[in-house]
């Protein structure tokens, strides 16, 4: 009489455990990307919205503030905005004349550090940035 034998072998719940490693792998790498993705578009977006507050400033007061928050608290109902991540900051600088304002990105190719001659922008040289500065 012959014995079935159900279940498997070792091979075969080896093979399957390390497909979904590898999977599991994969899935972690593509997931920590879409975060930082993000926390940059965050960072980009904040850049804009005080780009467009100082802008706001300006065209009622014919110039810009030297202090960087009395120009926010006009136009930002929340003032400056924080970095996504608490170990980033943004770098902001005003004059009456110029300001310039920083996020360190996380995605070294998504950067814009092309910082126009005269803005006074003092972020630590090295990594990538988004940078925006005066319009006027």
């Amino acid at each position: 009489m012959k014995k079935k034998n159900f279940g498997f072998t070792l091979l075969e719940l080896l093979v399957v455990i390390s497909i979904i490693g590898l999977l599991v792998a994969m899935g972690a790498v593509a997931f920590t990307t879409a975060q930082q993705r993000g926390r940059d578009s965050k960072r980009r977006g904040d850049m804009q919205s005080i780009q467009k507050a100082f802008e706001q400033y300006y065209a009622e007061n014919t110039s810009y503030s030297s202090t960087c928050s009395v120009m926010a608290d006009a136009h930002m109902p929340g003032g400056l905005p924080s970095d996504p991540r608490s170990s980033g900051t943004y770098t902001i600088t005003c004059t009456a004349a110029t300001y310039c304002a920083c996020a360190s990105l996380e995605d070294a190719a998504s950067g814009n550090a092309d910082v126009p001659a005269g803005a006074s922008c003092n972020f630590s040289s090295g990594g990538s940035y988004y940078c925006v500065n005066n319009l006027q």
